[in-house]
């Protein structure tokens, strides 16, 4: 704008003075050497502003020529990056829609010419892995593994997600070095405890996860159902641990020392249990059991007791049998007196039990119910009965 106006103001100055040079011409005398050159102040000028704007046009022509010259090379240098960009949005977009045979093409396709090698062989590798391609898996993340420092760049997320894909292919030394390499970021981020935490189950160290644990407590981001599968395998390890070196001394020592506090969550005291009732250990299982069943209370507790390989169950049936004798319609207490049946091969009393508990109103039975009772009626020789059941199951 500022030029137009630059311009025009010069082509107005010279229309305003060109009469008056005329009338008064004067002259101008160039001289360079031998040779001289007379003309008038209007031809002078009239040839200086030629010349300028001749030289105005070319250059805006040259600058022009340049700009479109250097957006053409641009244009064709940066195209296939320019590609491989479009192949990476469109296999991330395929890997949200679970379209994990498309993902892992693009990406991996896309890897190195977009530069984005790190993400793109990271979801390719997940997306084989989600298709049970433990070949392809491998050598995107070998593609990963050729260059720590690429993958320190991308940040501590790449990281987690490739211990992640370790554990699951189960190269659990490969996982252990890269979270020892990174050890120190355990305590400040949750995502590489927990990833401690499941790669150490793997390995068996339940010492150090019940150590792990502490932590982990304290940390809001974990749920409380998380902590509680992480207790029920790292003590039920634990304990295992105790009485397979060691012997159930041992393992009533370690239980013993616990804190009052473990000794009360559901899932270390039914840790405890399945140990003591797969080994046969049944005067302190029954010290444990016995008080849950007489208050009835813990449910959670009762249902898990279902699953429980018991050797000697008179004293909890007998239990059991004293709520029913004040509730016989209690869904509760038929199925825990079924399930205890079983365990002391009292078929007729389980069949008579879960007979009760299918006829209660609202289905208040699941599947671990149906499933007892078809192992009951196949005992008893009733197959189409037990046929019957398991097409309930089947249903359910």
């Amino acid at each position: 704008m500022k030029r137009i106006f630059l311009l025009l103001l010069i082509f107005f100055a010279a229309v305003a003075l060109a009469p008056m040079l005329i009338d008064e011409k004067g002259y101008i005398l160039i001289k360079m050497g031998d040779h001289a050159r007379e003309t008038t102040v209007t031809a002078a000028v009239t040839m200086i502003l030629f010349i300028f704007f001749i030289l105005l046009f070319f250059t805006k022509l040259l600058k022009g020529g340049l700009s479109l010259s250097l957006g053409a090379w641009h244009k064709i240098a940066f195209a296939s990056r320019r590609r491989a960009l479009k192949d990476l949005n469109k296999g991330i977009a395929a890997y949200i829609l679970e379209d994990y045979q498309q993902a892992e093409h693009l990406l991996a396709k896309c890897a190195e010419p977009s530069q984005f090698e790190e993400i793109a062989y990271l979801l390719a590798a997940s997306a084989a892995e989600k298709q049970a391609l433990p070949a392809n898996t491998k050598h995107y993340l070998a593609q990963l593994s050729d260059n720590q420092d690429m993958l320190k760049e991308v940040g501590l997320e790449a990281i987690l997600v490739t211990i992640k894909l370790l554990i699951s292919r189960e190269e659990y030394q490969q996982a252990r070095t890269l979270i020892d390499n990174h050890h120190k970021h355990i305590g400040h981020d949750p995502r590489l405890l927990a990833l401690e935490i499941e790669l150490s189950l793997q390995e068996q160290r339940f010492d150090y996860v019940v150590e792990q644990l502490v932590s982990a407590r304290k940390n809001k981001y974990f749920s409380t159902e998380k902590i509680a599968t992480w207790e029920a395998k790292a003590f039920y390890g634990a304990f295992s641990v105790q009485i397979t070196l060691h012997d159930s001394n041992t393992l009533h020592q370690f239980w013993d020392k616990l804190g009052r506090k473990l000794k009360q969550r559901e899932a270390i005291v039914f840790a405890y249990c399945r140990v003591l009732a797969k080994n046969n250990i049944n005067q302190p299982l029954a010290k444990i059991l016995l008080p849950v069943v007489k208050k009835g209370a813990n449910e959670a507790l009762l249902k898990d007791m279902r699953t429980l390989t018991l050797s000697s169950p008179d004293d909890l049936i007998s239990a059991v049998q004293k709520h029913l004798h004040h509730d016989q319609l209690s869904a509760k207490w038929l199925s825990c007196l079924a399930h205890l049946a079983i365990a002391g091969e009292q078929w007729s009393m389980a069949e008579k039990a879960f007979n009760s508990l299918v006829n209660l109103e609202g289905e208040q039975y699941d599947k671990v119910d149906l499933l007892a009772f078809a192992k009951v009626l196949k005992q008893q020789e009733q197959l189409d009965k037990a046929i019957q059941v398991m097409e309930r199951v089947v249903e359910a």
